[in-house]
């Protein structure tokens, strides 16, 4: 109950879409969407296989509550062999695409091998087509969502696409839903199109069945209950994300300049209460705000931006509403850069989803390439004629752009930080871990985020842990190695169940949910225990690519140079302190590898 016992496997150099049943047994052990896909993926692919290669393994994965009365239930992940890191790569979305592609009847979507010709996989319940692509090759994101509708007359169809971003292999390029809901990270989108895999569209009219509907139930309406007395609810649903910005700035852990400071001086302009401010002509940057499927937070936000600005003279086609900031965006695209426009950074994340660009990455390379500017080691030769220093909106407008159409200089930053400071002798300036690039939150300041970022499977991510009380108390690496193991375990199985990570849940509320829902006995201990199930598997596939301990690491401007102010003025991370004890909470030898007894203690042995 509530899997819908089948798996989709598309070979795309066969032509061939077959059904096959879902391994049961697997689903005990690994629940679904994160932790399902990655078990899946491990006995799929050789992790040594070239990530752009047509050995590489695409997997879309729903969770058992995925289109459920659950809220939050709408969402599913994206795994692969990722492009920026060549680890594994888990890409969470919500919007509605997974409830759809659980409601045609599948728990995941297994896509290997590589068409000869660009295709769209149309899945119709049991009708399952691949179809010429030919006409939306080389398109937006937006443009193929629209196109697909229409030629199915179908507007109940939902579409998860790649833009130009993915189809010339951008190292970040995202898996677009819903036009601006995101698998935004390590470049799934990229593998998606090295497939010549244009689109996943889906509709589905089975529905999910619960193995117990009255207690599932009872189990939904308690846990919903818990976020309409929730305060932190409360203020996603006024504010959404971008709140953190207001967050990290009074703190001193908000990312300015490539990581060079911790405050900006520019953050009032384009924080939540921006977005709220309505100006003297009228103009308000926040419309309303929006929700996933299922969803009782409604966190999303819709923008507008001023129709006479720069950014969009002569553009009506963003004369719209549509996606608006949230905190990565503006973080990565405003004080990462140093700007400070509030309807260029809109125009930015508008043009990052209608391209298909993870905007964390593309902000963070821009920094990096912005610094290596004003340091002189590239021109405006190399450059395009653009002026790229910190704070030039219209140069961040310009760059976007060019790195979601893969056109002069957009094709250096779709590199990728590390290859693109790699490219110019400066690796120092990649802020990353394994080639993906941090999210907003400095390591000097928040001690714990830093080792998570140094640990993190995927490369640096703040998603897959939760250390901020633990930072926010104590600004020394002391204390912070056990909660980023517990964290990263029980966020392990969070993205596993198919519900969004913001629910103010405790672990037994996920637990009763799934346990109404589900075959098996599911508790909060064992949902724990998948979770470091998830997580040591997830190393393990690393480790067979040729990952080392010496790559849980972070880079040298936060190992070395002191934070320069904030609550954390004067320190570095801490990472040789807080790394060894983690390993050994972990159960792993010295050298980051899960020993006999671990792997034998969660059944990977």
């Amino acid at each position: 109950m509530s899997w819908q016992g089948q798996v989709l496997r598309v070979n795309l150099t066969a032509g061939t879409c077959e059904a096959e049943p879902l391994n049961t047994k697997w689903a005990q052990e690994y629940l679904g969407e994160r932790g399902l896909a990655t078990k899946y993926l491990w006995e799929n692919m050789d992790p040594k296989a070239d990530s752009m290669s047509p050995e590489n393994v695409l997997i879309f994965a729903t969770g058992p509550l995925t289109g459920t009365m659950a809220s939050t239930s709408g969402r599913y992940v994206v795994v692969t062999k990722g492009p920026l890191t060549g680890a594994i790569a888990c890409s969470n979305s919500g919007g509605k695409f997974g409830a759809e592609l659980k409601y045609a009847g599948y728990d995941l979507l297994l896509i290997e091998g590589r068409s000869e010709e660009p295709v769209y996989l149309l899945i119709q319940d049991e009708r399952v087509t691949l179809e010429p692509a030919d006409e939306i090759w080389g398109t937006t994101v937006w443009n193929t969502e629209e196109w697909i509708r229409s030629k199915h007359s179908n507007p109940q169809l939902k579409v998860a696409t790649i833009g130009v971003a993915g189809e010339q292999g951008v190292r970040y390029a995202a898996v677009i839903n819903d036009l601006h809901r995101a698998a935004g990270r390590s470049g799934v989108g990229a593998v998606m199109g090295s497939k010549n895999l244009k689109a996943v569209a889906t509709r589905g009219t089975r529905g999910v069945a619960v193995k117990d509907p009255v207690r599932f139930m009872e189990a939904v309406n308690h846990a919903k209950k818990i976020l309409v007395d929730s305060s932190g609810r409360a203020a996603l649903t006024k504010y959404g994300t971008n709140e953190m910005l207001t967050t990290q700035q009074a703190f001193g852990g908000l990312p300015t300049r490539n990581f060079q400071e911790v405050q900006f001086e520019g953050a009032d302009n384009i924080d939540a209460a921006a977005m709220l401010k309505v100006a003297e002509d009228g103009h308000r940057n926040l419309v309303t705000n929006r929700a996933c499927f299922g969803c009782t937070i409604a966190c999303g936000r819709i923008a507008h931006i001023r129709e006479d600005h720069f950014t969009i003279v002569n553009r009506k086609e963003y004369w719209h509403a549509s996606g608006g900031l949230e905190y990565e965006t503006a973080f990565a695209v405003g004080s990462a850069v140093g700007v400070d426009d509030i309807d260029a950074c809109t125009f930015a994340g508008y043009l990052t989803n209608e391209h298909g660009l993870d905007p964390i990455s593309f902000g963070v390379t821009l920094a990096a390439a912005m610094e290596l500017y004003e340091m002189g080691v590239i021109t405006k030769e190399d450059t395009d004629g653009v002026e790229l220093t910190f704070g030039n909106a219209e140069a961040l407008t310009i760059m976007v752009e060019k790195t979601g159409k893969h056109e002069g200089f957009g094709q250096v930053l779709g590199m990728g930080s590390k290859r693109m400071c790699e490219k110019y002798g400066h690796p120092e300036l990649s802020m990353s871990v394994k080639g993906q690039e941090f999210a907003g939150y400095d390591s000097r300041a928040l001690q714990g985020m830093g080792l998570g970022y140094a640990t993190g499977n995927r490369g640096a991510c703040h998603l897959k842990h939760d250390t901020f009380a633990e930072d926010y108390d104590d600004q020394t690496g002391t204390g912070k190695a056990e909660p980023c193991k517990k964290s990263q375990d029980r966020q392990a199985a969070v993205d596993s169940t198919g519900v969004c990570m913001f629910v103010d849940w405790e672990t037994k509320d996920f637990a009763a949910q799934i346990d109404a829902a589900c075959e098996g006995n599911w508790d909060a201990g064992r949902l724990i225990q998948t979770g470091e199930r998830i997580w040591n598997l997830e190393r393990m596939f690393n480790l067979a690519a040729g990952f080392t301990a010496a790559d849980d690491t972070l880079p040298d401007r936060l190992l070395k140079d002191p934070c320069p102010s904030g609550t954390a003025k004067g320190r570095v991370n801490e990472l040789d302190k807080m790394l060894p004890e983690y390993y050994s909470l972990r159960g792993w030898t010295e050298d980051g590898r899960p020993t006999s007894e671990t792997l034998e203690r969660l059944g990977l042995a």
